[in-house]
């Protein structure tokens, strides 16, 4: 069977039409579709076919046809029943013309009908082929690699090419990496759900990793917002259909309270704003009201309840000086002790510069970098350099911006970082 991607990705395939036309409000359509039914197609195919690559190619295929037909034919009643339709029917053709069992035939066939597609109510078989899909792709026999690159192609719908850029590898790096960890599935005999007891216990921190880092590739200064917004959309799955994980509901406030601000950390020429300097009327209220939501739900004092709540104390300042510092202090003195890390410290000196002085984070640099976690860490130069400032060493703290600016990696950090050096010493 051929292969069929959108350009753009499953959902993302308004981006070259033209506003206005009938083309463009079909795409639009297409786009909205995609983004709620793609996973539940590709999950529901997976169930009754086990063709993880047969699934993919359906689910593709159909939105590509909504694409040709629906500026012609307009828009669907059901759009996401639509589209559930002719993907069965093109996996019908497929598995017919490859004379497999009569009973996946069967099965398939006796699929939901577009005009009769159920609503995504918790616990109903269509919604749980998500989750089942989330899982399987995270299952832990399965690299971290994979695992992110699976989950970004099944569950997202991220075409490969686009997810071996967001990698840093070759396109056909990155389609061996996923042919791999379908065959390991298979050969492995993984299974094809969400498991309960002891084992979901141990498997769904696995998830919220992926989840966490799917998240960060899409907020970092030069990441593709998309990515983020699908670790969003993921973690209110998880959160819906798994209400009792706290860990699940703190990981969706955490997201939620972060991409509150996404539309304010870039000025209007571009340029990338560090937290006291964005216009706090454009965070989006109803994100940080969900966060709030979420995040009292959080009832264990897990790694990722801790992150919402720093990341809370910064969502509610009313402004950058009414940041509850101390508050946040706190936060990361816990955090560093059930997840330590070498950025955990970092920040956790940032935190204590600000509840207590420049000096005190300093000291508490000092400490974090003895072990050697931070060496060639531009951030950690970053991070002194805005100290030593505070302190009032303008030139010196310069000096640090500049250097921190020759390291990092993002081209949009490194101009914030330039912008600094040039305000402390002209």
């Amino acid at each position: 069977m051929t292969r069929t991607e959108t350009p753009d990705g499953a959902w993302h395939a308004s981006a070259d039409r033209v506003t206005g036309t009938p083309a463009a409000a079909a795409a639009e359509a297409v786009a909205a579709a995609g983004a709620e039914a793609y996973a539940r197609i590709v999950a529901t195919l997976i169930r009754v076919t086990g063709d993880w690559a047969l699934a993919e190619d359906c689910a593709q295929e159909a939105l590509t046809v909504a694409l040709e037909r629906w500026p012609g034919d307009g828009v669907p009643a059901n759009p996401g029943g639509w589209l559930m339709t002719v993907a069965r029917n093109r996996a019908i053709d497929v598995l017919r013309r490859a004379a497999v069992e009569r009973r996946k035939l069967h099965d398939l066939a006796v699929l939901t009908p577009a005009d009769a597609e159920p609503s995504l109510g918790v616990g109903e078989d269509v919604v749980d082929d998500r989750l089942r899909l989330i899982f399987t792709c995270c299952h832990p026999a399965l690299a971290i690699e994979a695992r992110v690159a699976l989950t970004l192609r099944t569950v997202c719908g991220v075409p490969t090419a686009a997810i071996a850029r967001l990698l840093l590898v070759s396109e056909s790096t990155m389609t061996r990496r996923l042919t791999r960890a379908r065959t390991r599935i298979a050969q492995a005999g993984i299974p094809y759900g969400v498991p309960s007891g002891p084992a979901l216990t141990e498997r769904l921190p696995g998830v919220l990793a992926v989840l966490y880092l799917l998240f960060t590739r899409g907020y970092v200064a030069d990441g593709e917002p998309a990515f983020a917004d699908e670790a969003v959309r993921l973690a209110r799955l998880l959160d819906r259909l798994m209400p009792e994980q706290s860990e699940v509901a703190a990981m969706l406030a955490l997201f939620l309270f972060q991409h509150s601000r996404r539309d304010a950390r870039r000025d209007a020429a571009g340029a990338l704003l560090t937290l006291d300097r964005q216009d706090r009327r454009r965070w989006d209220n109803s994100a940080i009201a969900e966060g709030l939501a979420a995040l009292a739900r959080a009832r264990h004092d897990g790694p990722y309840a801790w992150q919402a709540r720093i990341a809370a104390c910064h969502a509610t300042a009313a402004s950058a000086e009414a940041t509850d510092w101390p508050a946040i202090a706190r936060a990361y003195d816990a955090l560093s002790g059930i997840r330590p890390s070498p950025v955990v410290a970092l920040n956790r000196a940032v935190a204590h510069g600000y509840a207590y002085g420049p000096a005190a984070g300093l000291a508490l640099l000092d400490a974090a970098r003895a072990g050697g976690g931070l060496d060639g860490y531009p951030h950690a130069v970053a991070v002194e350099a805005d100290l030593v400032a505070r302190q009032g060493d303008r030139l010196r703290a310069a000096t640090l911006f500049r250097r921190a600016a020759e390291a990092v990696g993002s081209a949009a950090e490194r101009r914030a970082l330039l912008s600094r050096a040039v305000e402390l010493a002209p």
